[in-house]
C-alpha cells in the first residue's frame, strides 16, 4: 500500500482550486487550475489498500484503484498509467466527466472524506500524455475480419480500440462532421477541452482504427448494406431522443432542447461559423432540468453573456449529506454545486412548468411556473401557486428517452425493448445476428464509465463471435448494475 498511516495523518480531502469566476467565464478553458504534485501525493497516500476495496465494485470498469494510488504516491507515474490503462481506455474522459461512484464506495468514506480517486486518475493520465507515455499499441497480426462501429462516443471508441488491438480491421462511422459523439458536441470545453479527444484519436489512428465522419448510417449507407459489408457491426449511437415537455406554448420561438443549444455552442467554440446560432447574450435564460446537461447549459449561458439564468427542477432539493436510505457503499443523491452553479444564476426546486408564454411575434417571453405537490405518487402543479418567470431563451434538459430507431428497425428488423432501447442478449448481440449494441443505445441514458465498460465488454463479445474465443476483458454484462446506480 502507499503510506500505511496516510489516512491517519492526512484527514482532509484536497482538490485543485477552480479558477476565479470572473476570470473563467471570459473564456472556454477548463475551470480547474493546475494541480500540485505534493497535494496529489498526499491524497494518494490516504488510500488504505483495503482488504476488500469496495471502490472496485463502485466502478463498472473494475479499475485497480489501490494499485495506481500506491504507484502515484511513490512517484512511479509510468507504472501507474499502465495499471490505469489495463481497465480504462480513456481515463482523460472519465477523470473529468464521471461522477465517481468509486469515491462513494471508498471504505475511507465511511467516517472520513473519501480518497480523491477521480483527481488522481486524471492527474495520472495528464502526466502520461505530457511525458509521451501514451503510445500506440497496434496489433501484432491482422485477423482478416472487419468490424463497423456506428457512433463515436465513449462506448463506440472503447469498442473500436479494443477490436483494433485484437487484430480486426475497424471503421468507426459518425454522422457529425467530427469524431467524438457526445464528448465532442455535448460537453462544453470548460468541462473538457477537445484537445484531449484529439490526442486519443491520434493514438487510435496510429493503431489502425479508421474513422469515417460525416456518414449517417441508415441514410448515406443503409444498415443492411453495412451489415453485408462487414463481418460484424457494433451499434453505439447513444440515447439521443430528448424528453420533451408537452405543455401550451411549446412551439414558441426561443424554446429549444438543450442539445440543440450545446451542439451549436461547441461548434462555434471550435471555430465553425454557425448560422442563426442559439445564443444567450443579453437574454433571460431558463434551463428546465437539474442534471449535468442542465448545468452545462448554465455554464454556457454565463459565458455567452446571459442577462439572467434560472434553473428549474421538478424534484426536491437533495440533502447535503448522505441520506439514511442510501448508506455506504451506495452512490448517494446529494446536493452538489457544480462549477456552473458557482458562476451565478438561481436554482429552484419543486418547480412545475405549466405554460410557455409568448409575445405577439410568437417568441417566448416568460414561463408560468407552479410549486410541485405529490398526489397519489404523481408530481403535479399545486393550484394557486402560479408565478411568471421572464424568459427569452428556454432550454429543455430533461434527459433522453432512447436511441433513434426507425432506420435500424426498418432496415435490419432489429427489435427494441419496452423502454425504447435496442434489445440485446447477455453477449451484447441484438436480435439481428452479427449486430451488437453497447452503451446508452442498449442500456438507456447512463454514465460515461458505463459506456466505456460496455464498449469493452461488447468488443470481447464481438471478438468471440468472429474468432470463436477471445482474450479481451469483459468487465460487465448488459444486466449488471453498479451499487447505488439504477438504469436510467
Amino acid at each position: 500500500m502507499a503510506d500505511p498511516k496516510g489516512f491517519l495523518k492526512i484527514t482532509e480531502r484536497e482538490l485543485p482550486k477552480r479558477r476565479p469566476v470572473p476570470v473563467r467565464i471570459m473564456d472556454w478553458r477548463e475551470v480547474y487550475e493546475p494541480g500540485d504534485s505534493a497535494v496529489l501525493r498526499r491524497q494518494a497516500g490516504r488510500c488504505m489498500d483495503c482488504g476488500v476495496p469496495f471502490c472496485h465494485q463502485g466502478c463498472p470498469l473494475g479499475n485497480l484503484i489501490p494499485e495506481w494510488n500506491d504507484l502515484m504516491w511513490r512517484g512511479e507515474g509510468r507504472s501507474a498509467i499502465e495499471r490505469l490503462h489495463a481497465t480504462n481506455n480513456f481515463p482523460e474522459f472519465t477523470g473529468r466527466l464521471c461522477p465517481a461512484p468509486c469515491e462513494s464506495s471508498c471504505v475511507l468514506g465511511i467516517n472520513q472524506p473519501p480518497v480523491t480517486i477521480k483527481q488522481i486518475e486524471v492527474s495520472t493520465i495528464d502526466e502520461a500524455f505530457a511525458n509521451g507515455w501514451v503510445e500506440a499499441e497496434p496489433p501484432g497480426r491482422l485477423t482478416g475480419k472487419t468490424v463497423a462501429v456506428v457512433g463515436s462516443g465513449p462506448a463506440g471508441l472503447a469498442a473500436a480500440q479494443q477490436l483494433t488491438r485484437a487484430g480486426h480491421t475497424v471503421a468507426v462511422y459518425e454522422r457529425d462532421d467530427r469524431i467524438g459523439g457526445l464528448l465532442r458536441y455535448g460537453i462544453p470545453d470548460f468541462k473538457m477541452e477537445k484537445r484531449h479527444i484529439e490526442a486519443r484519436l491520434r493514438q487510435m489512428q496510429d493503431e489502425g482504427t479508421r474513422f469515417r465522419a460525416g456518414v449517417e448510417i441508415g441514410k448515406d449507407i443503409s444498415w443492411d448494406a453495412l451489415r453485408a459489408r462487414y463481418d460484424a457491426v457494433v451499434v453505439a449511437t447513444g440515447s439521443t431522443l430528448p424528453r420533451d415537455l408537452a405543455i401550451p406554448g411549446r412551439d414558441l420561438a426561443g424554446v429549444h432542447f438543450a442539445m440543440e443549444y450545446l451542439v451549436e455552442s461547441n461548434k462555434a467554440v471550435a471555430g465553425d461559423q454557425v448560422a442563426n446560432q442559439i445564443h444567450a447574450e443579453g437574454k433571460h435564460v431558463v434551463v428546465i432540468g437539474g442534471g449535468d446537461t442542465g448545468a452545462d447549459c448554465i455554464g454556457t449561458a454565463h459565458r455567452q453573456g446571459a442577462l439572467s439564468v434560472t434553473n428549474l427542477a421538478i424534484g426536491k432539493q437533495p440533502p447535503s449529506d448522505r441520506p439514511d436510505t442510501q448508506p455506504w457503499p451506495m452512490m448517494p443523491t446529494i446536493f452538489e454545486v457544480a462549477s456552473a452553479h458557482e458562476e451565478g444564476g438561481e436554482r429552484s426546486y419543486l418547480a412545475s412548468t405549466v405554460e410557455f408564454l409568448g409575445n405577439e411575434a410568437g417568441e417566448v417571453r416568460a414561463l408560468r411556473v407552479a410549486e410541485t405537490e405529490f398526489v397519489d405518487g404523481r408530481r403535479v402543479p399545486k393550484s394557486g401557486t402560479e408565478r411568471e418567470i421572464p424568459a427569452d431563451l428556454v432550454l429543455i434538459a430533461m434527459g433522453f428517452t432512447g436511441p433513434e430507431r426507425s432506420e435500424l428497425e426498418a432496415q435490419l428488423g432489429t427489435l427494441f425493448t419496452d423502454r425504447g432501447n435496442v434489445e440485446r442478449a447477455d453477449d451484447y448481440q441484438t436480435t439481428t445476428p452479427g449486430v451488437f449494441v453497447a452503451g446508452d443505445a442498449g442500456r438507456g441514458q447512463s454514465l460515461i464509465v458505463w459506456a466505456i465498460a460496455e464498449g469493452r465488454a461488447a468488443a470481447s463479445a464481438v471478438d468471440r463471435y468472429l474468432m470463436g474465443d477471445t482474450d479481451l476483458p469483459a468487465p460487465v454484462r448488459p444486466t449488471d448494475v453498479a451499487i447505488g446506480l439504477q438504469r436510467a
